[in-house]
């Protein structure tokens, strides 16, 4: 299951990349109040992305965050690993949080660890070819779609 932490940090990534090309930060205090983000938790959340260079700061009165690369490049897998959550649904098919599954005799010709194995892949696929800009795409067209 996605944490708080992987999808506050995604709404904060879009809402910089909204203003992407403005090339103007956005003050913490703006982005909690847009996407219902507690402030403490998106300042937290922000000093990891700045530290992992998704997202730079900027001091003074003017100051805020903003990204640091175009929202075309920042993929949904990278923000997941950088919030320390892992893509698998299994600790046991885990690349990065591997545990070993004390449900299976064994590991290795357990029916489960395989599909989930093949699940893992697919959800890899996936979030590795999609970007933040992806994702405000398709909101435009969820919006237009749900006004028709």
């Amino acid at each position: 299951m996605l944490s708080k932490k992987s999808q506050y940090a995604i709404k904060a990534l879009m809402s910089l990349a909204k203003r992407y090309e403005d090339k103007t930060p956005l003050k913490i205090s703006t982005i909690a109040e847009e996407e219902r983000i507690p402030r403490k938790f998106l300042e937290a959340i922000l000093v990891e992305l700045r530290n992992g260079g998704i997202v730079k700061s900027q001091l003074g009165a003017r100051g805020g965050y903003y990204l640091s690369t175009h929202p075309n490049e920042l993929f949904i897998s990278h923000v997941f690993r950088l919030s320390g959550d892992p893509i698998s649904m299994l600790p046991c098919v885990s690349l990065n949080f591997y545990k070993p599954c004390i449900e299976c005799k064994n590991e290795k010709t357990c029916g489960l660890s395989d599909v989930m194995r093949e699940v893992r892949e697919a959800t890899i696929a996936i979030l590795s070819k999609t970007s933040i800009q992806d994702l405000l795409l398709r909101e435009e067209s969820l919006k237009k779609t749900i006004k028709r």
